[in-house]
């Protein structure tokens, strides 16, 4: 019995597998043509309307301690409530939602402020603070501000394979005061 049910769970698998586009199955690092679509990214990182969102809400001086607090909150609530509403309706978040549209590829985009914490969305993110992580931590750089890509990843949301790059977002004098990330589908962006 136990040999059978292995047996199934192994053909499942393998049918499984194959439904997926041979080129994604051994998607591991982001194409080197992502390069070419960079400085495009890092002009975003400038457009006055992200950049006054970012100022606005770094103004507020929330402490990581309250942020943490939202971010546990954030992560319990299955639906959308209305925070996260506010912040994927926001002038920013309709920004960003231009932006995602001006590229069939993008499928997600987020503003973080300077300390990693969500302004503004495209779509619901799994947590309200990035802060700890490689997407925040190496864009911000510090407030010296850099692109970062990340790893390729598959999402089950999207079916496909996703990276997401990271870059800062900077004020009129030339501060980092946040990042923007940018989800990129490499499945439908190779195909372009």
């Amino acid at each position: 019995m136990m040999r059978h049910l292995s047996s199934m769970v192994f053909t499942v698998l393998l049918s499984f597998t194959s439904l997926l586009p041979l080129a994604s199955v051994h998607a591991e690092e982001a194409p080197e043509s992502l390069k070419e679509l960079i400085p495009q990214l890092e002009s975003w990182g400038k457009d006055p309307v992200l950049v006054d969102a970012v100022q606005a809400q770094n103004a507020q001086k929330v402490s990581l301690d309250e942020i943490k607090a939202m971010d546990k909150k954030w992560r319990d609530t299955p639906d959308v409530d209305d925070f996260m509403f506010s912040l994927m309706n926001n002038k920013a978040a309709k920004r960003l939602l231009e932006l995602e549209n001006s590229m069939p590829f993008l499928v997600e985009l987020f503003l973080m402020d300077d300390q990693g914490a969500n302004v503004a969305m495209t779509n619901k993110t799994s947590d309200y603070w990035q802060g700890d992580e490689a997407k925040f931590i190496q864009s911000f750089n510090d407030g010296q501000g850099k692109v970062h890509i990340g790893e390729v990843e598959y999402d089950d949301s999207v079916l496909s394979y996703l990276v997401q790059v990271s870059v800062p977002v900077i004020d009129g004098q030339g501060k980092t005061i946040g990042a923007i990330t940018i989800g990129i589908n490499l499945d439908v962006y190779e195909d372009q």
